[in-house]
């Protein structure tokens, strides 16, 4: 009976020696828990900012986008006015020499029109080069929100 006892308590102890080793990784494991819990929910605040900032620059970037939309329509229709306007001189200035009189004014004005209408012409251009380096900017932003979706997917996944 003593040799059994002692074999119980022998037996008691290792389990009490499990038990403390099992309580010990337990606990480290709860505090791994607990660290990894606050560490995604910084990943998650920092990656939400993130969006946020994109966001605010998309934003800003469609704003840039629809002012030099609006700028190049604005430019275009300045430069179809001065079109007629200088297909009208070419046509003053047809006249004109037709009739022999006031040649020399009518060629001036159709030149003044036509530097007019190549400086319209070259402020458009520049204008419409400005429109579409925006839009290459919506669509790098566009990607980069598909790639935040993409790394949220993967995220959750992971989980």
């Amino acid at each position: 009976l003593k040799e059994e006892n002692a074999v119980l308590r022998s037996k008691i102890n290792k389990l009490q020696i499990l038990s403390e080793t099992q309580a010990d990784k337990m606990r480290k494991l709860e505090k791994k828990l607990e660290e990894n819990k606050i560490k995604e929910e910084k990943e998650a605040q920092d990656l939400e900012a993130m969006v946020q900032h994109v966001e605010q620059n998309l934003q800003l970037m469609t704003k840039r986008a629809v002012k030099a939309e609006n700028s190049a329509a604005k430019l275009r229709q300045e430069n179809a006015l001065l079109q007629a306007e200088l297909r009208n001189s070419k046509l003053e200035k047809e006249a004109l020499r037709a009739a022999q009189a006031g040649w020399a004014t009518a060629k001036q004005n159709a030149e003044v029109a036509l530097q007019l209408l190549l400086q319209v012409t070259t402020s458009s251009r520049a204008s419409i080069r400005q429109l579409l380096s925006g839009a290459e900017s919506l669509q790098l932003v566009a990607d980069l929100l598909k790639s935040i979706d993409r790394i949220s997917e993967v995220s959750e996944d992971g989980q």
